[in-house]
């Protein structure tokens, strides 16, 4: 890891820093911070435009070998494995003492070689999957496709969307765990004489999620299972307790239950809506860089634009809309900070943009022509390039410490980092919004120091204001474009993927 930071006190940021811990720790880690038709029912990921992706454990040719036998050896004739864990991990080799590469999260289906590759420290046997690695058939994953935790986890993420799920937060008292359809006098036991309230009260105008049937599986009359690595919580009835105070969910489906809606989340928990509050994440965007100059963001409301007239006189051209994003021609009215001219042919006042500063990274990514992403904690401002050209910028929310020291204070860590874990989601608690706050399914994490990620944040708005507990708050189109464009690649069925030497670089600073 490349690090220019001093040493700071570990502190606990969220349970997804299993993956964004050194890699020692990994090693010893336990499973425990457009959708497609594939199979019928379920909604897979959407795929990326065809990569290279051989890496090291990738089947070699074996000359001599018949077609059948290089064919059994491979993904990609039809034999399927499933994940029933949170975390299926993913192995360079038939082998749990090999590196690990990333993993699939429970429902995941996706194609494996007919021919187990071993038994070596796993009785199920290990299996190549796409677009390389290993899994081991056992607790984390199962060649039974009917296996219960694929049958009720019925959709996976929607990788590519600004938010890869449904979400929720909880009102107070926030919401029971249901883990089959309770009649509604179960209801009533359960959740006391303000049943008939929350009901009443609930505005479904509010939650944009899809209504899909109610799942087959709990229609069946079954129980939801815990996918292994799940937290496991006592089962009474037909509940298994509340959820935690200030809880947010990512929800998989929603549906209708005796006159209530529910959604079901994706550690397979059922939820009555009503006692939930939809997300309304920020639709604020970056803007990508097409043609050559520098990007620049309004930072000022009622900011206004002028335009060139066939003369050459400016006249005025409406407004600017807040935090709408331009690119700079290098053109301006004659002043150093009057008007600059923009490549769609607006003029805007220097004073009223945050204009990113054109710069190399400490590491030389940018005289190699790598992607590096470079963050301004004083201009709360990050810009992603390629090489020396910047392809895009954006606003971001880094910590509360702004300059302070990181060590002491909720400052974001300054220095040079290579990002080396991504997950698709995962869960954050003690974190962003409040310390009180467990914050399930973060979307679009990717760590670089310690408990120190670029992600999402769905709970608030106020990117270009420092508002975090270190974290690099993106808004999440932001954050999902990033996601793709950065590496190590999280192919198109994984959850998370891991670098055992990094791979896109981040530099911040003031």
């Amino acid at each position: 890891m490349i690090s220019s930071a001093s040493p700071r006190r570990p502190r606990s940021r969220s349970r997804a820093l299993a993956l964004g811990a050194p890699l020692l720790a990994l090693a010893a880690l336990s499973t425990s911070c457009e959708p497609v038709a594939d199979p019928p029912g379920r909604a897979a990921y959407t795929a990326r435009p065809a990569v290279s992706l051989k890496r090291p454990g990738d089947a070699a040719e074996a000359p001599g070998l018949p077609e059948a036998s290089k064919d059994a050896e491979n993904p990609g004739h039809g034999a399927k494995i499933a994940s029933i864990a949170m975390h299926t991990w993913i192995y360079v080799a038939p082998d749990d003492h090999s590196t690990k590469l990333g993993y699939f999260r429970a429902g995941a289906v996706v194609d494996r070689a007919e021919a187990s590759a071993g038994t070596e420290g796993c009785a199920g046997g290990w299996y190549r999957v796409n677009p390389r690695g290993y899994v081991c058939v056992g607790k984390g994953a199962s060649l039974a496709l009917n296996h219960q935790v694929v049958e009720a986890a019925v959709r996976g993420p929607m990788r590519h969307s600004p938010l890869p799920y449904s979400y929720v937060t909880s009102k107070s008292p926030p919401p029971h765990l249901y883990f089959r359809l309770a009649s509604r006098a179960e209801q009533s036991h359960v959740e006391g004489p303000t049943l008939g309230i929350h009901i009443a009260e609930f505005n479904a105008a509010e939650f944009t999620a899809p209504i899909d049937e109610v799942p087959k599986f709990l229609a069946a009359g079954r129980d939801l299972p815990k996918p292994y690595g799940a937290e496991e919580k006592l089962h009474y009835s037909v509940h298994s307790g509340r959820a935690k105070e200030a809880s947010a969910f990512g929800l998989i489906t929603t549906f209708n239950w005796t006159g209530r809606r529910f959604g079901l989340t994706t550690e397979l928990d059922m939820i009555p809506l009503d006692r939930t509050r939809a997300v309304k994440a920020s639709t604020f965007h970056g803007v990508v860089v097409e043609q050559p100059g520098t990007p620049a963001i309004v930072i000022h409301r009622g900011a206004g634009k002028l335009r060139e007239d066939d003369a050459g006189h400016l006249h005025d051209d409406g407004q600017a809309p807040f935090r709408s994003g331009w690119v700079l021609t290098g053109k301006n009215n004659g002043f150093e900070h009057g008007m600059v001219e923009t490549t769609e042919g607006a003029w805007l006042a220097w004073d009223d943009l945050v204009v990113a500063e054109p710069r190399d990274d400490p590491q030389g990514f940018a005289a190699s022509g790598k992607k590096w992403i470079d963050v301004s904690i004083k201009k709360q401002m990050l810009v992603a390039y390629e090489g020396r050209r910047a392809v895009y910028a954006t606003l971001v929310s880094s910590g509360i410490g702004g300059m302070g020291d990181p060590a002491t204070t909720h400052a974001t860590v300054r220095g040079a980092f290579l990002i080396h874990a991504k997950h698709v989601s995962a869960t954050m608690d003690g974190d962003e919004a409040t310390d009180a706050y467990d914050l399930r399914d973060v979307p679009y994490i990717q760590y670089f120091f310690e408990g120190y990620a670029l992600h999402a944040a769905f709970w608030h708005d106020d990117f270009g204001k420092p508002r975090s507990h270190g974290c690099i708050n993106l808004a999440p189109a932001d954050a999902a474009w990033l996601f793709e464009w950065t590496d190590p690649i999280v192919p198109p069925e994984w959850h998370g993927a891991v670098s055992a030497e990094g791979s896109t670089l981040i530099f911040t600073h003031g």
